[in-house]
């Protein structure tokens, strides 16, 4: 009893030693500072407190879209677009960022806050808080050019290994990759070779019923760019899947594409066309349903990607077909696409998904597969179509802004750090 009240003493007086700010000092400092719409996470919101975060986009005197694409080396480039709106209205500005391939999450956010507050000083300083803020600089090292001995090339390693298992079932995989890429101006290559293995085993009574998976990949693309909406290239791909009934395969796809917006646009939206044409020439594990061993048939294909990135939200949809051009019938229609939609405030739609006509199994095992085989996803099996969809609505109402960081009691506010299990 004396510990629980000494306890109850020492909380007490911890929650009185707290200073506390001026009510009247914060709601004006609030009322005054820029009204901010974009993506922010509880790092940001403490590490840039002078601004307003704002839930909805009509409320906001700055909204910021954000983008990320791949880079050669294998890291990212992030690109930040501000746009100014109300009284702000006619100020725009992008800035961007590069990141290492091995860098980590803590070295991303510290230049992404970086680059924010860069890019919302012209705005924050036409408010009263700018008289609050600071501007240093800290001086570069060195003033040298570093020469690059590897030519833009970047090589990557990875492998790695699962294992499950219970009383009646165990599953184990490996799978191991090497790649190699060099991303300029001019010129884009990839090249990567993967490898993959898994085992199943059910114990059933008295029987063990194993399903084996086997896969091999080679991919290398090599594109050139011709101008800013022209480019031309293709893709060579060696392959052996015992799922398809591939004992070894090479398609050769030389191809041009064409995008309608400039390349230089491609961080906020793309129109792509690729027409494509080549040679497949493959080698089955098992005679097949045309009773072929090995066959080679020429094949082309088209596609269309269009993405784009606006204050409304994001489209990003893609569709290809593709056909063998000895017999026309044997064809493949897909679309993929995911889009996410500000509809009011407050709420947004998020809708993706992906479909496809199939009428060009070549591979398929003659006989078919056994129940066994299908359960456990050992062979390919006949169809003419797949699908597969997601959608989802949001909607939050409440006060606009969403300044505060609470990560006490772990998410149960919202904040603090997430774990997964």
């Amino acid at each position: 009893m004396k510990n629980l009240i000494l306890f109850t003493l020492l909380l007490s007086f911890s929650f009185e030693a707290i200073p506390q700010l001026d009510p009247a000092l914060s709601d004006t400092l609030r009322k005054d500072a820029l009204n901010v719409f974009m993506e922010n996470t509880d790092y940001i919101r403490k590490e840039i407190p002078y601004i307003n975060y704002v839930r909805d986009i009509k409320d906001a005197g700055v909204y910021i879209i954000s983008t990320r694409q791949r880079t050669g080396s294998g890291g990212r480039e992030f690109t930040y677009f501000f746009v100014g709106q109300h009284e702000y209205k006619g100020m725009a500005d992008t800035l961007s960022f590069a990141t290492l391939p091995d860098a980590t999450d803590d070295e991303i956010r510290s230049k992404e806050v970086m680059t924010l507050q860069m890019g919302l000083m012209r705005y924050v300083a036409k408010t009263p808080l700018s008289e609050y803020l600071k501007i240093s600089f800290t001086k570069p090292m060195t003033d040298k050019v570093s020469t690059d001995r590897w030519n833009n090339w970047v090589f990557r390693a990875g492998f790695n290994g699962f294992l499950n298992a219970e009383q009646s079932y165990n599953y184990a995989s490996l799978n191991g990759n090497i790649s190699a890429s060099r991303v300029t101006e001019k010129w884009k290559i990839n090249t990567r070779a993967r490898y993959g293995y898994s085992i199943e085993n059910f114990d059933m009574d008295d029987e063990t019923i194993t399903s084996e998976n086997t896969s091999r990949s080679f991919n290398t693309l090599i594109v050139k760019s011709l101008t800013d909406h022209w480019s031309y290239g293709g893709t060579v791909n060696f392959g052996a899947s015992s799922y398809r009934n591939l004992q070894n395969s090479i398609i050769v796809m030389p191809g041009i594409e064409y995008d309608i917006f400039p390349y230089s646009e491609s961080t906020r939206r793309q129109l792509r066309l690729l027409y494509s044409i080549g040679y497949n020439a493959s080698h089955y594990i098992d005679t097949t349903i045309y009773d072929k061993i090995k066959e080679a048939h020429f094949q082309h294909s088209f596609s269309a990607a269009y993405e784009v990135v606006q204050k409304w939200g994001t489209i990003d949809i893609m569709l290809e077909y593709s056909n063998y051009l000895h017999d026309w019938s044997l064809n493949n229609l897909s679309l993929y696409g995911d889009i996410e939609l500000r509809i009011a405030k407050g709420l947004s739609l998020d809708l993706g998904g992906g479909a496809s006509l199939i009428h060009d199994q070549l591979g398929l095992v003659k006989g078919g597969a056994t129940t066994e085989e299908v359960l456990l996803r050992r062979k390919e099996i006949a169809t003419q179509f797949s699908y597969f969809t997601r959608f989802g609505f949001s909607y939050t109402f409440g006060s606009i802004y969403n300044n505060v960081v609470n990560p006490r009691f772990g998410n149960s506010g919202g904040g603090g750090m997430m774990f997964y299990y």
